[in-house]
C-alpha cells in the first residue's frame, strides 16, 4: 500500500501527531497546577517569602505552558467531524457530549480562575487567591478526567448498544465510568506528576549548575527529589496494575505488545520477550531476548497464567505489533531509568552532596534530571502509542472499525494538505513556545519581589 495516497492513513497521522504535540503541555499544566497549589499552601501557612516567590515564578512558567496548550488543542476536536464523520455521526450523542463537558466544566472554570490566580493578588484577598489556585488545579485535573472518559470510552465501549448504525446510551454512567477508565485516569494522573517533577527538578538544576539563586532553586530541587521518590515507584504500582487489566479486557493488544503468538500452554508459562523482532507476516519472532514465565508473571501474577497469543485472533482484528512492541519497551525503559535516577538523588543527598555549599559539584546529576525531563515526555507519547495503536484495527473497541469511521468523501490530497498545514502552525507554535519560555526562565525569580499588604503574614 502506498500510504501517502490512502486518506485513512494520513487522517490517522494527523490525528497521531497533533495529539502527540498538544498533549505534552496538559501533562505539565496539570501536575503544575498542583504544585501551585502546594507553593501557594506553605506560603500561607508559614509566611516564607520564598514560598511566595517560588509561586511566582513557576506560575509564569504554568501561564505559557496553558496558553500553546490551548492552542494546540482546538485542532482535536474539529478532526472528529472533519475527518471522522461516520464514527462522530455514529456515537455523537455520547461521545460528543462528554467532549462538550470537558470544554464547559473544565476549561471555561480553568479559565476564569486562571485571570485571579496570575493576576488578582492586589484585587483579592489570600482566601480568595488560594481559592482561585486550587479551582484551577482542579479544573487541569477535571479537563484530564473528561478526555480519559471520552478515550477510555473507546477502548471499553459500555453502557448501551448500536441501533440503526447509532449508539444508544441504556446507563450513562456505565458509560462514563467504562471498565478501562479508573486505571487509565490514574496511570496518566500519575505520569502528569512525574512529569512535572522532572521538569521541576531539571529547570532547577540548570539555575544550580549556572550558579543563579541557588538556595531558591534547590530548595525546589530538594522539593522535586522527595515527591519523586514516592511518584516514581507509584506510577510502577499504577502501570502494573493497568496491565493486567488490559490483559482481561483487551488480550488482543497485550499480545501486540508482547509480541506473543501462542498461547502458553496449560501450566507452561509464557515468556517475556525482553528484546525481539517481531515478523507479523510469518507469524513469529525473528530474535527473541526472553525471560521464561515473565509474560504470564507480568499479566496474571502467577508462574503459569494463560496470555492468549496473536494466533488466536483473526488476522483482520489484529493490531500491528512493531510500533506497540518498542513503544511499550522504550516507555518502561525510561520509567525504569527515573527511578534509578531517584536512588541517585537519594544517595547523593545521604551522602551530604545537596547542601548550599556542595550543591554546585553534582553536575552530571542535573544533567540527568534535564535528560530524564525529556525522557519523561517521550513516555508519555510513547505511552499514546501503545495505547492507541494497540486498540487497532477499532475506533471503538470491538464496535466500530478505524476504516468504518472515516470520512470517505477526502482524498489523500486533501488531508495531506491540512497535515503540512498543522506541521506548519506547530512548528511556529513551537517557536512562540521556545521564545516566551526562555525569556521567561532568562529572567528567573524576582528576589525582591513583595506580595501586596493584604498577603503578608505578621511578623513573616
Amino acid at each position: 500500500m502506498d500510504y501517502l495516497t490512502d486518506p485513512l492513513f494520513l487522517s490517522r497521522l494527523q490525528f497521531a501527531f497533533t495529539t502527540a504535540f498538544h498533549i505534552t503541555f496538559p501533562t505539565l499544566t496539570i501536575g503544575l497546577g498542583v504544585y501551585l497549589v502546594v507553593l501557594e499552601g506553605l506560603w500561607l501557612k508559614t509566611g516564607d517569602l520564598t514560598y511566595f516567590r517560588q509561586f511566582r515564578f513557576w506560575s509564569g512558567l504554568f501561564a505559557v505552558n496553558f496558553a500553546v496548550g490551548v492552542v494546540s488543542g482546538i485542532p482535536l476536536e474539529f478532526q472528529f467531524g472533519a475527518n471522522w464523520g461516520p464514527f462522530s455521526a455514529t456515537v455523537g450523542n455520547f461521545f460528543g457530549q462528554i467532549l462538550g463537558f470537558e470544554g464547559t466544566m473544565a476549561f471555561m472554570l480553568e479559565s476564569a480562575f486562571l485571570y485571579i490566580m496570575l493576576f488578582g493578588w492586589k484585587r483579592v484577598g489570600p482566601k480568595m487567591h488560594y481559592f482561585a489556585t486550587i479551582m484551577v488545579a482542579f479544573a487541569a485535573s477535571l479537563s484530564a478526567f473528561w478526555i480519559l472518559v471520552a478515550n477510555s470510552w473507546m477502548q471499553t465501549p459500555a453502557g448501551g448498544h448500536l441501533a440503526g448504525g447509532i449508539f444508544v446510551v441504556d446507563d450513562y454512567l456505565a458509560a462514563v465510568f467504562s471498565p478501562d477508565l479508573p486505571l487509565a485516569f490514574s496511570h496518566m494522573y500519575v505520569a502528569c506528576l512525574e512529569v512535572t517533577l522532572f521538569v521541576v527538578g531539571a529547570v532547577s538544576g540548570i539555575y544550580i549548575l549556572l550558579g543563579r539563586h541557588t538556595a531558591f532553586f534547590l530548595r525546589s530541587f530538594k522539593f522535586a527529589a522527595v515527591a519523586a521518590l514516592v511518584v516514581a515507584p507509584l506510577q510502577l504500582l499504577v502501570g502494573d496494575l493497568n496491565g493486567q487489566e488490559i490483559g482481561h479486557l483487551q488480550p488482543a493488544k497485550v499480545a501486540a505488545i508482547e509480541s506473543h503468538w501462542e498461547t502458553n500452554k496449560p501450566g507452561q508459562g509464557a515468556a517475556w520477550h525482553m528484546l525481539a523482532w517481531p515478523d507479523p507476516e510469518n507469524e513469529r519472532n525473528l530474535f527473541e531476548i526472553s525471560v521464561p514465565y515473565g509474560l504470564s508473571l507480568l499479566i496474571t501474577h502467577s508462574l503459569t497464567g494463560t496470555v492468549p497469543g496473536l494466533k488466536d485472533f483473526p488476522k483482520e482484528d489484529r493490531p500491528p505489533i512493531v510500533l506497540p512492541f518498542y513503544s511499550f519497551r522504550v516507555m518502561a525503559g525510561v520509567g525504569g531509568i527515573m527511578i534509578a535516577v531517584m536512588a541517585w538523588t537519594l544517595l547523593c543527598w545521604k551522602r551530604g552532596r545537596l547542601t548550599l555549599e556542595r550543591a554546585p559539584e553534582n553536575k552530571l546529576l542535573y544533567l540527568a534530571w534535564v535528560a530524564m525531563a525529556g525522557g519523561a515526555y517521550l513516555a508519555v507519547v510513547m505511552g499514546w502509542v501503545t495505547r492507541e495503536v494497540g486498540r487497532q484495527p477499532w475506533l471503538a473497541y470491538g464496535l466500530i472499525r478505524t476504516s468504518d469511521g472515516h470520512s470517505t468523501n477526502l482524498t489523500a490530497g486533501q488531508v495531506g494538505l491540512s497535515l503540512a498545514g498543522f506541521v506548519l502552525a506547530y512548528t511556529l507554535l513551537s517557536l512562540a513556545f521556545v521564545y516566551f519560555m526562555g525569556k521567561l526562565l532568562r529572567k528567573g525569580p524576582n528576589m525582591e519581589e513583595l506580595p501586596p499588604p493584604a498577603h503578608r503574614r505578621l511578623g513573616a
